[in-house]
């Protein structure tokens, strides 16, 4: 039998558009951070109203960067979410700090601000919301609660380029910022991709100047400006730094892509509703929700099975049949390298026993009963209609899927 054609999870948008930004950035002797990075900072800030936007080379070495200059110091806790792909917690690590995980809300998979004061202490310095899946956080009430405890509040908004949220009346983009940092990923999974690299959005102009010196090994000068400068500039190198550099290359393509992103998000927010349509009525799933101040990206659509479903062998016979799924957001507390028996912090899994935490169960439930169907802007049609009819012909036939 031959297998039909694949309906990918995602696949990257790019044109002749792309092409040609790059072959412009390689025809110059300039490859790595330099002047096409400094316009795709302007220009991405410009697009979410934020004072300061500094390009780095991934959105996890963004959380890094906006943890170490929060003031993140080694033996400080963060608090988080498991529920997240591990980056959010594992930048949190490497400033040999502590993450505190408190559940989601089920509804939107974002963190619950109802759980956040009960585990604040005298250590905590940070609250790291996530944007999971391009859906805002409640961020009125998290602001509150940084204000109140004297916390910075940092966005992990890596998949929500383009989302917006209402505040005060008015709708205005993720990565304002409303926090004290915002996050972002250009991975190719994300709406706007450069095929790897993030951007880190802040209000604050000291942090934004230590933000571009870690990025680029501590060094106080600009590489770009010394080789433009008509004198003689010798850099300094005043702390240790890192190698996250983003290259002009790739911030050729986010160029290009930040001027399609409100298309792009149009054309994904017209097919979330296309699938709310279809998939209306079917008893075994339950749809995603936005919330009425909340505007997705919508970068994944997830679906929530009933508890009577399997959910790895419904992904399995819809791969079989050539659509490709995806599990729930993963918990960064089920994997090993946070296990109580390998890591000894005993804060973040202090109820952990068997791969289940009794503090986290809206978190599992949300990995274990929850696929994502595929989405993207150039998904046609017909290929969401096969996708929602192969998944209403399983679930009516249902034998090889009662747990």
């Amino acid at each position: 039998m031959v297998k039909p054609p694949l309906i990918p999870i995602a696949r990257p948008e790019h044109d002749e558009g792309e092409a040609e930004a790059v072959r412009h950035v390689l025809a110059t002797d300039w490859w790595t951070q330099g002047p096409e990075v400094e316009r795709f900072e302007k220009e991405f800030a410009a697009f979410v109203c934020a004072p300061y936007a500094c390009a780095v080379s991934s959105g996890t070495t963004a959380l890094h960067l906006a943890l170490l200059v929060a003031g993140v110091m080694p033996g400080d806790e963060v608090i988080t979410v498991s529920h997240s792909f591990i980056a959010t917690a594992n930048a949190i690590r490497y400033c040999q700090a502590i993450p505190v995980f408190v559940d989601i809300t089920p509804a939107t998979f974002n963190i619950d601000p109802n759980l956040i004061e009960k585990v604040i202490t005298s250590r905590t310095r940070a609250i790291v919301c996530v944007h999971q899946m391009g859906m805002p956080c409640d961020l009125a009430a998290l602001i509150t609660i940084a204000q109140r405890h004297g916390l910075v509040l940092i966005e992990d908004a890596a998949c929500a380029a383009g989302s917006e949220i209402l505040q005060k009346g008015q709708w205005e983009k993720i990565g304002r910022p409303h926090g004290d940092l915002a996050c972002f990923s250009f991975h190719p999974r994300k709406v706007l991709s450069t095929g790897d690299g993030g951007m880190i959005t802040t209000a604050n102009s000291g942090w934004d100047d230590r933000l571009r010196r870690l990025r680029h090994h501590g060094m106080n000068v600009p590489a770009h400006f010394r080789h433009r400068a008509a004198k003689v500039i010798c850099e300094g190198y005043g702390e240790l730094g890192y190698n996250y550099r983003l290259t002009d290359i790739q911030a050729a393509i986010g160029r290009v892509q930040l001027g399609k992103l409100p298309d792009m998000v149009l054309r994904r927010r017209d097919l979330a509703v296309r699938y709310r349509h279809l998939l209306a009525g079917q008893r075994l799933i339950t749809l995603p929700f936005e919330p009425e101040w909340a505007r997705s990206n919508w970068q994944s659509f997830a679906v929530r099975l009933a508890p009577e479903v399997d959910q790895l062998t419904l992904m399995q016979i819809l791969l079989d049949n050539g659509i490709a799924t995806r599990r729930g957001i993963m918990n960064a507390h089920r994997e090993r390298a946070y296990s109580c028996g390998t890591w000894s912090c005993g804060k973040a899994c202090i109820n952990c026993l068997e791969n289940t935490c009794v503090r986290l169960k809206q978190s599992e439930d949300a990995q274990d009963q929850t696929i994502l169907l595929p989405l993207f802007p150039s998904l046609a049609s017909e290929e969401q209609d096969q996708v929602v009819r192969a998944l209403n012909e399983i679930l009516v036939s249902p034998p090889l899927l009662w747990k």
